[in-house]
């Protein structure tokens, strides 16, 4: 995998210590922090993923190192998870408020350790690469008309063009197959990942209902309409929500709703260095840890909201789309980016105790 950013992140373990780090970082330029509302009180499947997902952010290709910043008490304890971090060869660094001895230690601390791992970073030689060598992630947050006629197909046809080319493309936004299950079962590569297909169908069907409404609305339209985002390639991989893929080309599905904020954090755990956001509401949030090209095909978002998207459905072609990624691969700020919007959030499976 190929990273297009420097990201030195500065991660609480747990929601106690998110003010801890998002302080430590606005103290060092070149850091970025990964706040979130996990950590404690979960159990089971949930605390897993929680782990499995934080774990696999440190993994990411645009991250070069990290501080994990603990509170001291909480279930998943900053001081092991920066050992299991480290068994990885990323460059880690671990402080706690509680062993710090109080919250003001604790950001000094912190920002003395950080500031090495910047310092690192910024001495990092860059190494040329082509598009063949990307992990672009792609979610569309709604199944509006502009998304499903105007912009889900723009991003369709360079979704092709990048798998054609050997990229690696990682889908999320599962719950739009949800009536749908034996029409995108024939689009698995194989029988393996037919049968993780399904899994992941029936897995969906049993969560709360807090995304049934694009799952109820996907059923009025034929799954090649509201999966168009995908493109036309067969499926290589299914992974979990927090997983990494194995793979470096190919259509990977990632278990994950459309959520963007929640979406693009399993997204950048999966491997994507890109992130591609078809939105026809026009959000303008970003990601801490992976740029966000916002692509919108709805009128009034395109003509309001100029300065938070950076494609035009109505107006661009695939060769506009790919220039911009290699754009933003090279190093050019994307709407988020340049102001600085960014939010990180885990899904969860279940309720927290």
């Amino acid at each position: 995998m190929v990273g297009v950013r420097n990201r030195v992140i500065v991660l609480p373990s747990v929601i106690c210590s998110h003010i801890v780090a998002e302080r430590i970082t606005d103290s060092i330029e070149g850091a970025v922090s990964t706040p979130h509302d996990h950590g404690c009180a979960q159990i089971g499947a949930d605390h897993d993923q929680t782990e499995r997902t934080l774990l696999n952010i440190t993994l990411n290709p645009n991250v070069a190192g990290a501080t994990v910043v603990g509170l001291g008490c909480e279930h998943l304890q900053s001081g092991p998870f920066a050992e299991k971090i480290a068994s990885h060869d990323v460059p880690v660094r671990e402080t706690a408020i509680q062993t710090a001895g109080g919250t003001d230690p604790c950001i000094e601390e912190g920002i003395e350790l950080t500031n090495t791992l910047t310092k690192n970073a910024g001495a990092t030689d860059e190494e040329s690469a082509c598009m063949s060598d990307l992990t672009v992630g792609i979610v569309s947050s709604d199944i509006s008309d502009s998304t499903r006629t105007v912009a889900d197909p723009l991003v369709g046809t360079v979704v092709n063009r990048l798998i054609q080319a050997d990229a690696h493309v990682i889908a999320a936004g599962i719950e739009r197959l949800a009536g749908h299950s034996d029409a995108v079962q024939d689009r698995a590569a194989d029988s393996s990942v037919r049968r993780d297909i399904q899994t992941m169908v029936d897995r969906f069907k049993m969560q709360p209902g807090s995304t049934r409404s694009i799952a109820e609305d996907s059923i009025k339209y034929p799954l090649e309409e509201i999966t168009a985002t995908w493109g036309n390639q067969p499926v290589a991989e299914v992974i979990d929500y927090g997983d990494r893929t194995v793979r470096d080309s190919g259509l990977t599905l990632l278990d994950s709703p459309s959520r963007f904020e929640e979406a693009a954090t399993g997204l950048a755990a999966a491997g994507a260095s890109i992130i591609i956001h078809v939105t026809a509401e026009g959000i303008p949030t970003g990601h801490p840890i992976v740029p966000v090209i916002k692509i919108t095909g709805e009128d009034s978002t395109a003509s309001v909201l100029t300065d938070d998207i950076d494609i035009d459905a109505r107006s661009s072609a695939p060769a506009d789309l790919i220039a911009t990624l290699r754009s933003v691969a090279d190093g050019a700020s994307t709407a988020t980016e340049r102001h600085g919007l960014t939010k990180f959030a885990i899904n969860r499976v279940g309720p927290s105790m």
